[in-house]
């Protein structure tokens, strides 16, 4: 099995889709975001023509209000990965999601707890009462391991990891299929991206971004409970929407948001355990189709 990940915008998309065509694989997305229909531009979705050149699963098959998680992440991918096989086929999974492509590794404990819908109303109400540090403090006064694994600002998952605590114990808990479990063979490989060189395709996505279809998008989105509608251009362009920035100055509030979540994003992969980096160039295919040969015995 191959784990492909990296920072936004270091071109994982566009590399995995040129070896999944050289080796006979299909991809596995490996994103929180992506899952959401309707968010295609906001959320950097491999376009139709990407996604004509490789089998993709798990991107835009639910309804932006659904609520996703790392432990159903890890059951959906499993059974991709089980459909993959049976076709003969072999699988790359791509993402920018550390939590998720840890979970699935099987390198970090999750709990895979039964929905509890009353639950889940209660923290809804608590989260509409208390202000983020609040929960997030509340969570690490539970379960401190969880809670330093969840962003202290990422109200969703802080949210989610609530659930999990509170219903710990009272609720069934289900193995989940990981990587580890399942006695895969696994090669984790990361894109490594000279920052001025990923700080240049940021800017020109943040562009890209707003021309094609970002404000109707966030547009759409408003005024709507959607887990993933915080996360980063669409509060920006909400903001442009307003009134509140000019069309340059939305440019760079996006540029700057998404710069900062790609340097979380690389502080994620440096703590990252047997991570093989590969250098995000003109050579990185060659590179990643060899390390994949030599250690996975793909022929």
């Amino acid at each position: 099995m191959l784990l492909l990940m990296g920072p936004t915008a270091s071109g994982k998309t566009e590399l995995a889709i040129e070896l999944a065509r050289r080796v006979g694989a299909e991809i596995v997305s490996a994103d929180s975001r992506q899952v959401y229909r309707g968010m295609a531009v906001g959320t950097a979705q491999p376009d139709a023509a990407q996604r004509a050149r490789a089998v993709h699963h798990l991107v835009a098959f639910l309804e932006p209000e659904e609520r996703y998680s790392a432990a159903r992440f890890v059951r959906d991918a499993a059974r991709c990965l089980d459909e993959i096989a049976a076709c003969g086929r072999r699988a790359i999974v791509v993402g920018g999601t550390g939590f998720y492509l840890r979970a699935l590794s099987g390198e970090m404990v999750l709990a895979d707890v039964a929905c509890d819908e009353t639950l889940r109303a209660r923290l809804r109400e608590e989260s509409r009462l208390h202000p983020q540090e609040a929960l997030y403090a509340w969570l690490a006064a539970l379960d401190a391991p969880r809670a330093a694994a969840v962003p202290a600002a990422d109200r969703y998952r802080t949210l989610r990891a609530l659930e999990v605590a509170l219903s710990r114990g009272s609720a069934p808990q289900r193995p989940l299929p990981t990587l580890a479990a399942r006695g895969a063979r696994v090669l984790k490989v990361a894109l490594a991206v000279d920052r001025d060189v990923l700080a240049g395709r940021i800017r020109a996505r943040a562009r890209a971004m707003i021309d094609g279809g970002l404000l109707e998008e966030a547009e759409s989105l408003e005024g709507r409970d959607v887990p993933a509608g915080d996360a980063v251009g669409y509060p920006q362009a909400l903001a442009y929407l307003r009134g509140m920035y000019t069309r340059a100055e939305l440019e760079q509030a996006l540029t700057r948001a998404t710069l900062r979540y790609a340097k979380r994003q690389m502080t994620w992969l440096r703590g990252e355990p047997e991570l093989c980096w590969v250098t995000s160039d003109s050579g990185a295919l060659g590179a990643l189709e060899r390390s994949a040969r030599e250690s996975l015995g793909w022929t």
